[in-house]
């Protein structure tokens, strides 16, 4: 079915000891079935609690979450679990992917949980060749029985991917899935994204606060002091290109690519 993720209105605030400390104060965005949306913003601006929100890992302050023409309002916790098992897919910055299971093991995970403990025994054929065919695409089929141990970072996050899309998702909600990674290693993973969202019409949803990667989606929505500011629909644009139409100086606290050769952290080759 395709239908609209939009948020309308959406207010976050969290609560210290003696203060509310205000994130996001009326974010309205729309992501159309089938588009690449990137949400760009300096670093502590509201990006992951937004993509938490929308996904409903967050409840909001003040404000809705909509799919379709349906308020994901004050659901029950058992509808939340089946919209984020079977309408949104996950990928984050950090793996996630559980150290004693195979890469193909993390990637059934969703597909165990979404079907439960009996209906699992008459659909693990199918889930298994599913998930032996994503990790195909995403060029680890030789590595689909090593642990993550045995993967590097970008192998790992390629894994987190393929588990992200297991259950054919209709969102995929992307929170800095190249932030551990060095340069090349974080293009080859973007190379990804793109390419599931152009051959499948994968829609996505990716927060980033680097302008070079989110030059490749097809519109980008700039988050700053708790609002989305300017939105700009992009074909394939530079980050200059980008930076331009969003009205940003060079010196913003949005980053571009890192320096050639320089790692961000851990062992993120391949």
């Amino acid at each position: 079915m395709s239908e609209r993720l939009a948020a309308v209105d959406l207010h976050k605030s969290y609560r210290t000891h003696a203060a509310e400390i205000p994130v996001l104060r009326g974010v309205d965005l729309e992501v159309s079935s089938g588009e690449f949306v990137a949400v760009v913003g300096a670093s502590g601006v509201g990006k992951s609690t937004l993509l938490n929100l929308l996904g409903l890992l967050d409840e909001p302050t003040r404000g809705e979450v909509r799919l379709g023409e349906r308020s994901l309002a004050g659901l029950p916790a058992r509808q939340k679990d089946a919209l984020r098992s079977r309408t949104f897919g996950f990928v984050f910055q950090l793996y996630h992917l559980l150290p004693e299971f195979t890469a193909l093991e993390n990637v059934l995970l969703p597909a165990m949980v979404r079907w439960g403990p009996l209906r699992w025994w008459w659909e693990r054929g199918q889930a298994r060749s599913r998930a032996a065919q994503l990790l195909e695409r995403v060029g680890l089929s030789a590595r689909m029985h090593h642990r993550p141990d045995q993967l590097s970072g970008g192998e790992q996050q390629r894994v987190a991917i393929a588990r992200a899309l297991v259950n054919e998702p209709q969102f995929l909600l992307c929170d800095e899935p190249t932030g551990n990674l060095d340069e090349h290693t974080a293009e080859r993973v973007m190379a990804l994204l793109v390419r599931f969202h152009r051959e499948a019409g994968q829609a996505i949803v990716m927060v980033t606060h680097d302008l070079h990667l989110a030059a490749s989606a097809d519109r980008v929505a700039h988050l700053s002091e708790g609002r989305i500011d300017r939105v700009v629909r992009l074909g394939e644009h530079s980050e200059a290109e980008l930076r331009q139409r969003l009205g940003l100086p060079e010196a913003t606290g949005l980053a571009g690519r890192p320096r050639d050769g320089e790692p961000r952290a851990g062992r993120s080759d391949g």
